[in-house]
């Protein structure tokens, strides 16, 4: 068996960024940046207020309360046509340009009118600059906003949007064929025959491909046959940038990906010192990433969370830790216990904070075939090799609801 980081760093390895491509704004979501943006105006354009209020000279609200001439209303979106003058103040919307000559706004909860608001009074004296936006304090001509690689969120498209940028150099967003194999998988709602399963595998890693940020492409259920097992992994090869095949990559004597992939491509079975998810195969047919997981199915989730993810994550322009799930420790709440094998076992467990502490128990039934506790958990525990943890012990956690 080979360790866990041993075959995530030869995974990486054998992924690269896809190349770049001119892509439009309102694409760009979840799509990783191919070069550094940066600003080309200034950000706010102009001196503006953060509230509603009255804009003034600061020096004349130093002896409030006191009284000041109403010269003018200014809304958003409107040119200030009247400067403020000692003695004057303009009422102002939020967003509005300041006046010329105005340094200051007070806020209208801080005023009182007269009944034809010809006069303000303001009750609290203010500072130069107190509640003004200045132009430029968010961003200036020639900053960089965004460096190569980042990873484009809602925020990122609105700074976009507020710097009128309607395209951008991101990587592509990477094609991920999943292919499902063996004679005893069926689909639909019919009664199971004696021996049949329902194919879950391939629905749930279609799924997990597109959480990840790529585009899933079904390749669909293949029949153990050598031919068709070949024929289903070249289209997929050359349709897709990256292939996850599950099931066929452990020792048994009827695993027909391992037989067609060892004769067509260029792999590496490996044996994983980690439960579940021992076996594992990774190489490239055609220049083509292959990913073959485990046929249980909490193996293959938990392979590709530790290992396909990362890969797939790589393809799609992203570094360092963006290339993994966030890693905390946590406290157990309960035992979780396990037996000494010389592997790190992979808990799946539910995860909540108390006063800040993160806390964990078992999520149900810790089998490689027990899907639904997979799908109930909140993230995967790490047991080092041993006898578990007690109710109090500590151990780094694999947090899956997150980026």
């Amino acid at each position: 068996m080979i360790p866990l980081h041993e075959a995530q760093a030869y995974v990486l390895a054998g992924c690269s960024p896809l190349d770049t491509t001119t892509t439009t704004a309102t694409n760009a979501l979840g799509l990783v940046t191919g070069e550094p943006i940066n600003c080309n105006e200034f950000v706010p354009p102009f001196n503006n207020t953060a509230v509603d209020g009255y804009a003034v000279m600061a020096a004349d609200t130093a002896a409030a309360p006191v009284n000041l001439q109403v010269v003018g209303a200014i809304a958003a979106g409107e040119a200030p046509s009247t400067p403020i003058t000692p003695g004057t103040a303009i009422r102002i919307m939020t967003g509005a340009p300041l006046p010329e000559g105005a340094d200051a706004i007070v806020m209208v909860e801080e005023t009182t009118t007269n009944d034809d608001a010809t006069v303000v009074t303001i009750h609290t004296g203010v500072e130069a600059g107190a509640a003004v936006r200045r132009a430029g304090e968010d961003m200036q001509p020639g900053q960089q906003v965004f460096d190569s690689g980042t990873l484009l969120q809602p925020g990122h498209l609105g700074v976009l949007a507020t710097l009128g940028i309607e395209s951008i150099a991101t990587h592509r967003r990477p094609l991920v064929g999943v292919i499902s194999t063996g004679d005893e998988l069926v689909e639909g709602p019919q009664p199971l025959a004696p021996g049949q399963i329902r194919d879950s595998n391939r629905r749930t890693l279609l799924s997990m491909v597109t959480q990840s940020g790529c585009t899933a492409v079904d390749l669909g259920l293949i029949r153990d046959d050598e031919d068709a097992v070949e024929a289903a992994l070249r289209s997929g090869a050359e349709q897709c940038d990256a292939i996850i095949t599950s099931g066929g990559v452990s020792m048994g004597d009827f695993d027909y990906v391992k037989l067609v992939l060892s004769r067509i491509a260029d792999m590496r079975w490996m044996q994983i010192a980690i439960k579940p998810a021992k076996p594992m195969a990774f190489g490239t047919l055609d220049g083509t990433p292959v990913f073959g997981l485990p046929g249980n199915p909490v193996s293959s989730m938990v392979s590709y969370e530790l290992l396909a993810r990362p890969g797939l994550r790589k393809l799609l322009g992203l570094t360092g830790d963006a290339l993994h799930r966030p890693r905390i420790r946590a406290t157990a709440e309960e035992s979780l216990s396990r037996r000494p094998d010389g592997k790190t076992h992979f808990a799946r467990v539910n995860l909540r904070w108390v006063d800040g502490t993160p806390l964990i128990k078992s999520a149900g039934g810790q089998g490689s075939h027990q899907l639904s506790a997979m799908a109930g958990a909140d993230a995967l525990a790490a047991l080092p090799d041993g006898n578990g943890l007690a109710p109090g012990d500590t151990t780094e956690i694999i947090v899956l609801h997150g980026d």
